[in-house]
């Protein structure tokens, strides 16, 4: 290929469990564009950018940097190539300043001690060349999620990357915060970068790629211009049939208040209070959905709610009970279900089967009983048809759910909630990390709890799952209920990012009907 900096041969990897990851797999990037890598969860995206950024070792194939051969390499060689990561994830240290994190690990020195002016006027000098506003003094624990990006890939570029790889980098941010993002991303291909850019989000791939290259089962699908592609055609081409990229669901039949939370505060361990003087109801049959930047409170609203903390002041009734004088099992009992934000610490238990996680939230339900005991032949049974039902892909119901891709572990997760007939689905991020395929499932399945009168409080990042699934919205700034549109078709993707960033607030008596 004609100016080609990045060229991944028939790369194949088997994981020693016997899962394999990827096999002959090809990517083939130009100097100085934006390339998509798109597809479903457990595709091999996650495996071939940790075998090029040598965190992972390759079975077989070839991979060519700027025309030469990379052998075994390591994360560190890798860097020293020109090849830098931006993870999903930010690998910073909270309690450093701004340029402490950027220099880690290189810092200048005069004499036997690190040169902090040299330090902080490179970070200066790069942040003004690529447009990254961010203050070298502050400590990253006071930034925003979208300043902290920008620290992440000042640290790559500090390191003198040419290639820079992006997981998911729009997952947390505002439209606002993603637009800014595309103008610095577009000023580093102007510099002459090239991007890798990892998303599961087609309309924003559509702005701002040049290319695509698709992987479906571990499998090279192939490469498509973008220009020459529609939303419809790269959906197919990802999950191999037509998908659904908008909501049909009938208007909404709202019966009687079943959720009411009242004046809710909550200090956290750090004695920072994160949620101040929340209230809104949820009727039966309504999705409220809960609109915010990660880290205004919407977590802790949702754990609140579950019974995850003691010492929160106000009240929160679900038909007519308080939940805070619950235990987590009472309120899993009275009929309220949650899918957290955070399927691998608080969703699934990965060293223990299917099976296991699907019931976990039931050991002393009658139907599972044989006279006093569990019956595993019971449980087994549910499992199996929850396995189909949801049409989890595993080898059968006693492999670890660790062992599962991100979007079928999310489906054993869901599958365990809604099978539990709640009456109320708190839902924490249901969709995040997922394919667009396991996303469309997950959007029905939710669509249907709705129409079966249940109650849903859908709190998530991604503001077109907002706005296409909610009936009414809150949006929540610095831990207040900043404002509240009973229709959710009343506001913009647009308008939302500006009550999330705190730029309008609606007053008490606009926002009292929530």
């Amino acid at each position: 290929m004609e100016n080609e900096i990045l060229r991944m041969e028939q790369i194949t990897k088997i994981y020693p469990n016997g899962v394999m990851a990827n096999k002959e797999v090809n990517l083939f990037v130009k100097s100085g564009e934006i390339h998509a890598l798109m597809g479903e969860n457990g595709a091999g995206k996650s495996t071939l950018m940790k075998i090029l950024f040598g965190i992972e070792p390759k079975d077989n194939g070839k991979i060519y940097f700027e025309g030469k051969e990379i052998h075994s390499h390591s994360a560190a060689e890798t860097i020293r190539l020109g090849i830098g990561m931006v993870h999903q994830h930010f690998m910073l240290v909270e309690s450093l300043k701004v340029y402490e994190n950027v220099i880690l690990g290189m810092e200048p020195k005069k004499g036997l001690f690190i040169n902090k002016e040299s330090a902080i006027q490179l970070v200066k000098d790069m942040a003004k060349k690529y447009n990254l506003n961010v203050d070298p003094m502050a400590r990253v624990c006071d930034l925003s999620v979208g300043v902290k990006q920008k620290v992440e890939i000042l640290k790559v570029l500090v390191r003198g990357a040419k290639l820079l790889i992006l997981d998911e980098p729009t997952a947390v941010l505002t439209p606002q915060e993603t637009k800014e993002l595309f103008e610095q991303l577009l000023l580093l291909k102007q510099n002459g970068h090239t991007i890798i850019f990892i998303s599961h989000k087609i309309k924003e791939v559509k702005q701002i790629c040049d290319n695509i290259t698709v992987l479906r089962g571990g499998r090279y699908i192939g490469t498509m211009a973008v220009a020459d592609a529609t939303e419809e055609e790269i959906s197919r081409f990802m999950v191999g049939r037509d998908v659904v990229l908008k909501v049909h669901k009938k208007q909404p039949e709202f019966g009687d208040v079943l959720l009411d939370v009242q004046n809710v505060s909550y200090t956290n361990r750090e004695n920072k209070k994160v949620l101040k003087n929340v209230s809104f109801q949820l009727k039966k049959g309504q999705i409220l959905g809960v609109a915010g930047v990660e880290g205004n409170g919407q977590n802790e609203l949702a754990e609140c709610i579950f019974g995850f903390y003691q010492n929160v002041e106000g009240k929160i009734l679900f038909r007519g009970e308080n939940l805070l004088e619950k235990t987590i099992r009472d309120i899993r009992r009275i009929g309220v279900s949650y899918i957290p934000e955070d399927r691998m610490k608080t969703g699934i238990a990965k060293d223990v089967s299917i099976w296991e996680n699907i019931v976990s939230d039931r050991i002393d339900s009658k139907q599972l009983k044989q006279r006093a005991f569990l019956s595993t032949k019971k449980i087994k049974k549910l499992a199996k048809e929850l396995i189909q039902d949801f049409t989890i892909l595993c080898k059968n119901e006693e492999q670890p759910a660790g062992m599962l891709s991100g979007g079928n572990m999310q489906k054993v997760v869901v599958a365990r909630e809604f099978s539990s007939q709640p009456k109320l689905l708190i839902a924490n991020q249901p969709t995040r990390g997922i394919d667009v395929g396991a996303n469309e499932f997950i959007w029905k399945k939710i669509i249907e709890q709705r129409d079966a009168k249940k109650g849903i409080l859908l709190i998530s990042a991604d503001l077109n799952e907002v706005l296409e699934l909610s009936d009414s919205i809150i949006v929540m700034c610095d831990g207040e209920v900043a404002a509240y549109f009973e229709n959710s078709s009343q506001i913009t993707e647009y308008e939302l990012g500006l009550y999330m960033l705190g730029i309008k607030k609606q007053t008490e008596e606009e926002r009292r009907g929530a």
